[in-house]
C-alpha cells in the first residue's frame, strides 16, 4: 500500500513538470470560421504588405518553411489591404500573378522596395523598374486595371477585414485561426504555431 501511495505521489509531483514541458502556443480563433478557397486541403494564408520591413525580413524563412509543408496543405499569400496605399501594392501583386510573373518578380520587387528605396506609389518609378525586368509597362498597366485583378484586390481587402488582421505579417489557418508575429514571438515561433494548428486540424481538431 505504501509503495502504491509513493508512486501516486511521485506521479502527482511529475504532472506539473510534464504540463510545463508542453509547448504553449498563442493564437486567435476566428468566429465564425471563414470558408477557405482551397478544396480538400488545409489552407494556410500569409497576409503581407510589400512595404512592410517585417514581411520582407520574414520572406526567406517563409520560402524555406513552405518547402516543408505536406501535400495536404495549400499555402498562399494574400496582400493585406487597409487603405488605398496598400491597395496599390495588392494590385501589383495580383498583376504579377495574372501575367505569370509572380515567381520571377515577387522577391526582386521586395528587394527593390527595401534595398533600392523603390516607391510603389510612384507610377513612373514602378514602370521604369518593370521595364528593366523586361516587362512592357503598357501591358502591365492594362492588366492592373483589369476586372480580374481589381476583383482579387477587393477580395483581399475583404479577407483582411474578415480575419480582423491589424498588422503584417500574419498567418491564417484554414479559416479558423490567426497568428500574429507578436503571438509567435519570433519567426520560428510563428511557424511552430502554424504547424501546431495545421496538425490539430489534420487530426480532426476544432
Amino acid at each position: 500500500m505504501k509503495r502504491i501511495l509513493s508512486l501516486l505521489l511521485a506521479a502527482c509531483a511529475l504532472a506539473p513538470l510534464a504540463a510545463a514541458a508542453q509547448p504553449q502556443f498563442a493564437y486567435s480563433e476566428v468566429k465564425p470560421a471563414i470558408p477557405v478557397e482551397t478544396d480538400g486541403k488545409i489552407e494556410v494564408v500569409e497576409f503581407f504588405w510589400y512595404g512592410c520591413i517585417h514581411c520582407y525580413n520574414l520572406e526567406p524563412a517563409v520560402e524555406k518553411w513552405e518547402k516543408t509543408l505536406r501535400k495536404d496543405v495549400q499555402f498562399r499569400r494574400v496582400p493585406a489591404v487597409f487603405n488605398d496605399r496598400w491597395a496599390i501594392d495588392a494590385s501589383i501583386f495580383y498583376t504579377f500573378e495574372a501575367m505569370g510573373l509572380l515567381d520571377k518578380l515577387h522577391r526582386p520587387f521586395f528587394d527593390a522596395i527595401h534595398r533600392e528605396r523603390l516607391r510603389t506609389d510612384n507610377q513612373k518609378e514602378v514602370m521604369d523598374w518593370l521595364q528593366k525586368q523586361g516587362v512592357e509597362p503598357k501591358k502591365f498597366t492594362e492588366t492592373m486595371k483589369s476586372f480580374g485583378v481589381q476583383s482579387k484586390m477587393r477580395r483581399a481587402a475583404q479577407l483582411t477585414a474578415l480575419y480582423k488582421i491589424d498588422g503584417t505579417p500574419a498567418m491564417a489557418v484554414n479559416g479558423r485561426y490567426t497568428v500574429s508575429t507578436e503571438q509567435g514571438r519570433s519567426q520560428n515561433g510563428l511557424f511552430e504555431t502554424v504547424n501546431y494548428l495545421v496538425d490539430t486540424i489534420r487530426k480532426g481538431g476544432k
